[in-house]
């Protein structure tokens, strides 16, 4: 049931419906069970395995604040983690190891495959799941009482299967102490919900049959042009793609009376690597900051240190994604230039400022993420090499790219811009109901010309 699809805005209508005609004591309930069916129709098999994680990290919660600091209380700790990892280890990573395995005795890749399917956005459950034990090791998180509640920071359909990654005390204190959304939160979530559908309809869809083409049917020489333009189209629709999601939940939890966290901040107008993982996935990013690269000692202990966790947190951030050596590689390579970038600027704070080198920054910017994009979407290591021997090699090629594509990006350039600069939608939710009504009507117009119904294009982050 994906969040572009009528069958989904039927399913969210009936559960707004029903959530807010029930008493105010059954809605958690409403949400509980309108979550696991969610989750149950694409699989209902794993919801037995959601459940599994729920009652272990709820329980471990209540165990770490009844022990005292110590031996014991660690080792609840390392009992949840260990549980957490061990389910993510084995349906995420086991026959990437095994592969690995297989080849190095000799013997072919597929010789200790198990038949695994994927449990849908086991990644984000679990990383949520694990902050919130580790929230309450720290004593930063009071544990959770009553089994609904938990189970509902859990499962909660808007942000189930792709985030963003909400943190305990941030969800516990919208539910523990809800209120029924205000007039500005209905007016967001609507504008949300729409901007995100026309995101992932008119925009990465649209990318996305490029993208498609290019890196489902590589030409042997199809010259830089050829590839670049591919790999732009790539990093079009997976902006679009997880951005619309994002923006979609976050406007579907205001409309339940709930607050998630900004999960993207324009990060193509980014004019550092520092800068863009300040700006892309912030909840991934930042649950990775507090959770990774802070403990290992951030950058408290020496340069090389610091480089050191920088590369570390990377390299389990590009696992987080997938069990490749593609995406193991595209996180050490991201690694790599954050490390080369915090040596070169030293112990100076990154900087935003819009001065005349700016676009020289952003362009580079980029143009860098463009080619770690390539690791990201290439089917295999092979192909990563080929696409990159395409994008640097000497023939011209032809560009993939549409005069309505250009104009799909020069039009999101300027909205971005205008966010960055005069922060247009700030604005517009202030100003007079006529423009709201025709930004709305903009976006519908925009999908109806535009967007793309094909259920072969899914969200690109449900696969984590």
């Amino acid at each position: 049931m994906l969040f572009n699809t009528v069958h989904f805005f039927i399913f969210l209508a009936v559960v707004l419906a029903l959530f807010y005609a029930s008493p105010r004591s059954l809605r958690k309930y409403v949400l509980l069970a309108a979550s696991y069916f969610f989750y149950g129709s694409w699989n209902y098999k794993f919801i037995a395995l959601l459940l599994t994680l729920t009652v272990i990290d709820y329980t471990a919660g209540i165990w770490l604040e009844r022990i005292p600091p110590g031996p014991r209380r660690k080792a609840v700790l390392i009992l949840s983690l260990c549980a957490n990892l061990g389910f993510l280890g084995f349906f995420k990573y086991y026959n990437f190891l095994a592969g690995n395995f297989a080849l190095l005795a000799g013997k072919p890749a597929t010789s200790y495959f198990l038949d695994i399917v994927l449990p849908l956005g086991i990644s984000f459950h679990t990383f949520q799941s694990m902050s919130y034990v580790v929230d309450v090791y720290r004593g930063e998180q009071a544990a959770v009482r009553n089994p609904i509640d938990y189970a509902l920071f859990i499962c909660f359909f808007p942000q189930l299967v792709a985030g963003p990654i909400v943190r305990a005390r941030n969800f516990f204190g919208d539910l523990l102490n809800w209120r029924p959304p205000s007039t500005d939160d209905v007016l967001r979530g609507v504008f949300l919900l729409t901007l995100g559908l026309t995101k992932k309809m008119a925009f990465a869809d649209q990318f996305a049959k490029v993208a498609n083409d290019y890196f489902g049917n590589i030409p042997a020489n199809s010259g830089a042009l050829t590839a670049w333009s591919g790999v732009f189209a790539f990093t079009m629709q997976i902006y679009f793609d997880f951005s619309g999601y994002t923006d979609m939940a976050i406007g579907m939890a205001k409309l339940l009376g709930f607050h998630f966290p900004v999960n993207f901040r324009r990060p193509y107008l980014a004019s550092s690597i520092t800068d863009f993982w300040r700006r892309w996935h912030i909840s991934l990013s930042t649950w990775l900051r507090d959770n990774l690269y802070i403990p290992l000692g951030g950058n408290r202990h020496g340069s090389w240190m610091t480089y050191r966790n920088l590369m570390l947190t990377m390299l389990l951030g590009g696992l987080w994604h997938g069990a490749s050596w593609n995406f193991l590689i595209w996180g050490g390579y991201h690694g790599a230039l954050l490390s080369v970038e915090r040596f070169v600027r030293g112990s100076r704070p990154v900087s935003e400022r819009w001065d005349w080198l700016y676009p020289l920054r952003a362009l580079l910017t980029v143009a860098l993420v463009m080619i770690g994009w390539v690791f990201f979407r290439a089917a295999d290591l092979h192909q990563s090499i080929q696409v990159l021997g395409q994008m640097f090699g000497g023939a011209r090629g032809r560009l993939l790219l549409a005069p309505w594509h250009i104009e799909l990006i020069l039009l999101a350039l300027m909205l971005a811009v205008a966010e960055e600069k005069f922060d247009w939608f700030e604005r517009l939710m202030k100003a007079p109901v006529l423009a709201y009504a025709s930004a709305l009507a903009a976006m519908f117009f925009c999908i109806e010309v535009f967007g793309v119904i094909d259920a072969s294009i899914p969200f690109i982050y449900f696969q984590f």
